[in-house]
């Protein structure tokens, strides 16, 4: 069976040429791009990729869209920060070459940050939505962000044994960047909410022991610090924000000043 790959990108230039590498095996891999203001696109296309343009109106939206432009039976889905492993590609062959038990798998990520594998704060193993699948047996549900899925299909979800590498973070530089969009794109699950600072806080205090001790972030050294952090900074501003949209406040105007016609002149 021949398979598709589908990649979401907005300004990935650092990140894209990794990921399609990693799935040069595929029959057909399509980068849905959003558009890229940088080297994304030339960068797709010169690894031999087709890039289909799609505005964004929230990532479940963006991949339903990126799923029809995939022509073949079988879809595998990364993001610009994953990458396919030589036994994730074994694995998926060996399935697709018999009669696949689900039509649908999840797939194991393995994360590296500042420089290590972070084992603990929830990022081992950790799963998004199904990343195999036969299309049309499953659609993603338009949220702005952390989108759910729907299965369309009566066969329970499979799991693969094997990993892919997921590399949520380059530098420092990302995490304030992504925890700063992500919160944006958070609001808009909050809009029916009355929240206050305090809420902002109680929720990004639980948010940072969530990541830190409950999932043992402190078992991965700073990487687990920045990790339990950087969770903190996104839900805490995520209900700031919203507060800061419910209280509307008005910035301090004043009129044009002039010099006064007593003031003494040059």
């Amino acid at each position: 069976m021949s398979i598709s790959v589908y990649i979401i990108a907005y300004n990935e230039a650092k990140k894209i040429a990794d990921t399609i590498n990693s799935v040069l095996w595929a029959d057909e891999i399509i980068v849905a791009d959003s558009a890229s203001t940088d080297e994304t696109v030339g960068i797709a296309q010169e690894l031999g990729a087709r890039v289909v343009q799609i505005p964004f109106h929230g990532f479940g939206h963006l991949r339903n869209q990126a799923i029809k432009a995939c022509t073949h039976e079988w879809i595998f889905s990364l993001d610009t920060d994953e990458q396919c492993t030589p036994e994730v590609r074994d694995e998926i062959f060996t399935i697709l070459a018999g009669t696949p038990k689900h039509d649908a798998y999840l797939v194991p990520r393995r994360n590296y940050f500042m420089g290590r594998w972070v084992e603990h704060s929830g990022w081992y193993p950790n799963f998004r939505q199904p990343q195999l699948f036969r299309k049309g047996s499953m659609k993603y549900v338009e949220s702005p962000v952390h989108e759910g899925y729907e299965l369309l299909t009566a066969k329970p979800v499979g799991r693969l044994e094997h990993a892919i590498w997921q590399i949520p973070f380059r530098d420092f530089e990302e995490v304030v960047k992504k925890a700063n969009r992500y919160s944006s794109l958070g609001v808009l699950k909050l809009a029916d909410q009355r929240v206050s600072m305090g809420t902002a806080l109680l929720h990004g205090m639980w948010s940072f022991l969530k990541h830190y001790v409950a999932k043992r972030g402190f078992l991965d050294g700073w990487a687990g610090f920045v990790i339990a952090f950087g969770n903190f900074e996104g839900t805490f501003y995520r209900y700031a924000k919203r507060f800061e949209q419910q209280e509307m406040w008005a910035l301090p105007k004043q009129a044009p000043l002039h010099r006064r016609s007593d003031s003494p002149s040059k």
